[in-house]
């Protein structure tokens, strides 16, 4: 199983204008950024500065409920 690396930074306690930012890792090898803002989230693949994948919340919410693993909260 490939182990991951999550780092993150937080500009400010509460998302307004400016991104937080989670680096996602597997094997030590970057797979992209995942940037949250109250308006959307997005994905950045590694090695691509240009273009990027955005969400607005209500469709990401709607993939998570058909495509996401359950998994029970503890």
């Amino acid at each position: 199983m490939a182990k991951h690396d999550v780092s993150f930074e937080i500009p400010q306690k509460f998302v307004l204008s400016k991104d937080v930012v989670f680096e996602i890792k597997s094997d030590g090898s970057k797979l992209g950024s995942l940037l949250i803002s109250k308006g959307n989230i997005e994905w950045v693949p590694a090695n691509n500065s240009v273009k990027k994948r955005r969400l607005s919340w209500e469709k990401f919410a709607e993939i998570m409920e058909t495509e996401g693993k359950v998994a029970r909260i503890k």
